[in-house]
């Protein structure tokens, strides 16, 4: 991650409005406020821009599967992937806040098989995934981010 002279990373948040009062809540508490959204439990992601190099932040819903983070780059069923994916395919090391700890991690996506194991217990956390998936022709990813 970029860092300023200070050796802190300077970070853009989403563009997005509610994303961005989510994220400025979730990092100004510490970890303690703004952590679900509609009942999910969420995470803060910071990760680089592939073209710009800029360090960006954005808050996502994740599940769990053993000891890693699973978040979906659904785009609310849009036919195209969110932009904070296309950036973690050229780039997958990411910062990750969840709840009150920070830590560094790296991100996958999930190949056709494993995807189809931990979708249905997404769907269960967040139905409106399954009708995202529906809704579209684009094959929802699932990316793994694992603590490094």
């Amino acid at each position: 991650m970029a860092a300023d002279a200070d050796g802190a990373a300077e970070v853009e948040v989403s563009p997005t409005d509610w994303v961005a009062r989510q994220a400025e809540l979730y990092e100004s508490s510490g970890g303690t406020k703004g952590t679900t959204q509609l009942g999910v439990p969420c995470l803060l992601m910071d990760y680089v821009g592939r073209r710009s190099g800029a360090v960006r932040r954005t808050v996502l819903m994740y599940g769990r599967d053993g000891e890693d983070y699973l978040i979906v780059a659904s785009n609310g069923g849009s036919d195209r992937p969110p932009l904070w994916y296309l950036n973690l395919r050229d780039n997958p090391e990411v910062e990750l806040r969840v709840g009150t700890e920070r830590f560094p991690a790296v991100a996958a996506t999930l190949p056709a098989e494993e995807k189809a194991r931990v979708w249905p217990r997404l769907v269960e956390l967040f139905p409106r995934y399954a009708q995202y998936q529906a809704g579209t022709r684009r094959d929802i990813p699932v990316i793994r981010l694992t603590r490094r």
